[in-house]
């Protein structure tokens, strides 16, 4: 007699946590539903990476939904009028919320997530946050994330009706960066078919933005190089 899976969806952007992420609930033995967005960002090549990445770990389906947030504004990530914040080293990030923050974007995400997991017939959404290395959103700290999933649990009529209790799964929200690539590759991830550069040029990760500074220095402490550099496949 077979047990069947349970089915989650997985917040999938292509870069190197939430391709964690989905080796994590495949390892957990959910059958995963993975959903990008392609909302108004400045360049097409995380979404590219996330079509390869569900198709390699195996989601049963992978949905790009399309919204525009770029229509707001007020992000690097959605405005081209605005310079991405490039360093010399992840030493030199800042610890004020940087341009790169797109206004409400985790809110906008998982709410499209549950409503996906609704019509699933699914108790359980998974996202990659962290709150250790990062570049210090406010959607991505564990008391917002513990407010999100309450509200959700009064917003659905899954949830009224008892149906539902949705669990929102942060995996790597108390890791280091080093840590949540070495849990990736005792999954077997291949992070060379991840893309988490803000400011790509021709393709390829720029090396010098907060994202790609924060997952290099993570590489850089388990003593291997980040395969997405340039410099990594000379």
């Amino acid at each position: 007699m077979t047990t069947e899976k349970r089915k989650a969806v997985v917040l999938l952007s292509g870069g190197l946590d939430s391709t964690t992420v989905l080796a994590i609930a495949r390892h957990e033995s959910y059958e995963t539903y993975a959903l990008s967005f392609r909302y108004g960002q400045r360049h097409t090549e995380e979404l590219e990476a996330a079509k390869r990445i569900a198709a390699e770990l195996g989601a049963t389906e992978h949905v790009i939904a399309d919204i525009n947030l770029a229509v707001f504004g007020g992000s690097a990530l959605t405005d081209a009028s605005l310079n991405v914040p490039h360093h010399k080293s992840a030493e030199d990030i800042g610890t004020e919320i940087p341009i790169t923050y797109v206004p409400a974007r985790n809110t906008i995400f998982l709410s499209f997530a549950l409503a996906w997991a609704e019509t699933l017939n699914s108790s359980d959404v998974f996202i990659g946050v962290n709150a250790l290395d990062y570049s210090g959103y406010p959607d991505c700290r564990p008391e917002y994330i513990e407010a999100y999933e309450k509200m959700a649990n009064l917003a659905t009529k899954a949830g009224v009706e008892g149906t539902q209790k949705l669990k929102v799964h942060t995996p790597l929200i108390q890791l280091t960066k080093a840590q949540t690539i070495q849990r990736g590759l005792e999954l077997g991830v291949d992070y060379s078919l991840t893309h988490s550069c803000y400011d790509p040029v021709g393709g390829r990760a720029c090396e010098t933005c907060d994202s790609c500074l924060l997952r290099s220095r993570g590489f850089a402490e388990l003593g291997l190089v980040d395969p997405s550099f340039t410099s990594a496949k000379a």
